[in-house]
């Protein structure tokens, strides 16, 4: 059985990301991306389906375990017996290799440190060809199976039972370097790393990143730890924004809720954007929206929900029968039939983040306003269509109300980039839909209580119907949007933390339950903070505050009960949510401000 959810903390290299356990174990690491196979896959399944572990032997207790300020190096502090030692690690930074650094360093005393190696390739589907390659002086370690290799330096590995163990010893105010190098297997080994340099590399380019965020209010650090986050899901080459460092985790342990994130949804990529404009990274943005121009390409009527991390089109999904699953939930799948599915909300976000974009002083290049003039003729010809909405049902498609609002907020920014900001466009036909659009959620999208629905034909409410404020369809205090909220509070608050929809009403067409989804929980406070509220949002943000692990990072979905982290983690939308809900309790007025 892997680690508690919570218990791992993320590695970024802004290619990939590994997993480690508060037990010196990395159960999950994909080269040389996010969305590659995995060369360590214990996090869905056992110790033979791939690890790193390094730890001391014998009885040790973690002490302390944090990141250096502003980055993604993590120091592990443990306490034995005969002495303290700490084990630095990171994925270095550098621009045409991948490399996992872990560095034992001692503190006092001595300290016997134990490591076991079982590289398993390709989701556990491959056994690698291991021999060893070093000299005594300078022992190495190489794997080989199909295209990729590795090769670990740094510690004499010996072979037992597919896997490499080696222990050694360190003194205080002594170190040792032990590497893991990803290169292609048709290639010779690049040159070893320069660890020092890569360790003063890695750690100037991240606190350089951090340095120019903005925010003072009583969450400043979790603001910044998110904001970071987001960065190492964001891949430095093509610009594409991940959903989530892993696939399979479930929604349900046990369950077969399990889904893999590695892939840019337009949606989140579009609201991860949203925020880091609002905190100054308009760099990011341009480099998003060429990764935008080229994942859709030359037809835009044709535009996925999500692509692969460099513009992929093709995610089949498929089950994998060699990895048993976190805690045993099956199936682990990979690749997302989703990437089929019409979700009518989806250009809605790009647009409005676009839309921040320029706001914020990004100028329209030759082709990003002909694209974005084309996403709407695309929203146009669907305007009659029911889709699969936010959630991805998997049921029978719906009139959603939240997508019908996003429908009407594509046109609604497109009609102010036409008289706002002088772009050419048929803003009065745009204008004619976005009214008949208001017109139809008005009469079909709320409940004769007087509350918004979740779609036309039921009377049940969806924790999506918050966005209705932030996009400016409506305000945050209208009467229709405070009997939402307590239909909300009624029936989709669990032990103090918010459902997305209730999953008893059958619309997802799944089977099983699901845990309170963070994003909704901090949409909430969002909604209560501009509605006036104030006490509540406070209340419910203490709350989520005491959700991230111990080293700021939080997952998709949260057991109260348990106090356990559940989903495919650190999730973007669920950091992205927590950044938006601590500007709003700052006093700063939401995505649509501008806009009422």
């Amino acid at each position: 059985m892997p680690s508690l959810i919570e218990d791992y903390a993320l590695l970024s290299d802004c290619r990939t990301g590994a997993l480690v356990s508060r037990e010196g174990s990395v159960d999950w690491l994909c080269l040389p991306r996010f969305d590659a196979p995995s060369v360590f896959g214990a996090l869905l399944g056992e110790p033979a389906n791939g690890r790193w572990s390094l730890r001391p032997r014998g009885e040790a207790t973690v002490v302390d375990r944090r990141y250096l300020p502003d980055t993604f190096i993590l120091v592990t502090r443990w306490q034995t017996g005969t002495g303290v030692a700490e084990v630095q690690e990171m994925l270095a930074l550098h621009r045409h290799r991948s490399d996992l650094v872990r560095r034992v360093v001692g503190v006092t005393g001595t300290v016997e440190f134990e490591t076991e190696l079982r590289l398993h390739f390709d989701y556990s589907r491959t056994l690698p060809w291991v021999r060893q390659v070093g000299t005594p002086d300078a022992p190495a370690l190489r794997a080989t199976a199909g295209p990729e290799a590795v090769v670990v330096t740094g510690v004499a590995l010996r072979a037992k039972d597919h896997a490499h163990t080696a222990t050694f010893a360190v003194d205080a105010g002594v170190h040792r370097d032990l590497v893991l190098t990803r290169f292609p297997s048709y290639e010779n080994p690049p040159e070893p790393l320069d660890v020092e340099e890569a360790f003063a590399t890695t750690r100037t380019w991240w606190q350089g990143w951090a340095s120019g965020i903005a925010h003072d209010d009583a969450h400043r650090d979790q603001v910044v730890r998110s904001l970071l986050v987001l960065r190492a899901l964001t891949n430095r080459d093509t610009g594409g924004i991940v959903a989530a460092a892993t696939t399979s985790l479930p929604e349900q342990f046990g369950g077969s809720r399990n889904w893999d994130y590695r892939f840019v949804w337009l949606r989140d990529a579009s609201l991860t954007l949203e925020v880091l404009i609002t905190h100054g990274y308009l760099q990011e943005a341009h480099h998003w929206r060429r990764w935008l121009l080229r994942a859709i390409a030359g037809e835009p009527h044709e535009v996925q929900i999500m692509y692969g991390i460099a513009g992929e089109r093709d995610l089949p999904e498929r089950e994998l029968a060699d990895l048993p699953g976190y805690g045993g939930a099956r199936p682990v799948r990979i690749g997302n039939a989703a990437v089929t599915q019409y979700q009518g909300d989806v250009i809605g976000e790009v647009l409005v983040a676009l839309e921040q974009a320029r706001l914020a002083g990004l100028e329209e290049g030759d082709f990003s306003w002909p694209l974005q003039r084309a996403l709407i003729g695309r929203v146009l010809d669907d305007l009659d269509r029911p889709d699969n909405g936010i959630w991805e049902i998997r049921g029978e498609p719906r009139w959603f109300t939240h997508s019908r609002v996003m429908m009407w907020t594509a046109f609604d920014r497109g009609v102010r980039a036409v008289r706002e900001h002088g772009l050419p466009g048929d803003a009065d036909r745009w204008e004619r839909a976005r009214d008949r659009l208001r017109a139809e959620i008005e009469e079909r999208g709320v409940s004769g209580d007087g509350h918004f629905v979740q779609h036309y034909d039921s009377t049940e409410v969806d924790a999506s119907l918050l966005v209705l404020p932030q996009v400016g369809f409506c305000a945050a205090d209208d009467p229709r949007m405070h009997r939402t909220v307590q239909r909300m509070e009624e029936t989709l608050l669990r032990d103090g933390f918010l459902l997305r929809y209730r999953t008893g009403s059958g619309v997802d067409g799944l089977p099983g339950d699901e845990h309170p989804f963070l994003a909704c929980s901090f949409w909430l406070v969002e909604q209560y903070a501009a509605s006036g509220r104030t006490a509540d949002a406070h209340a419910l943000m203490d709350r989520l505050m005491a959700v991230p692990n111990e080293v700021g990072l939080l997952s998709e979905e949260y057991d109260a009960v348990e106090r356990r982290h559940v989903g495919n983690t650190p999730q973007a939308l669920s950091h992205l949510a927590l950044i938006r809900a601590a500007d709003a309790l700052a006093g700063h007025s939401g995505r649509a401000a501008h806009r009422r």
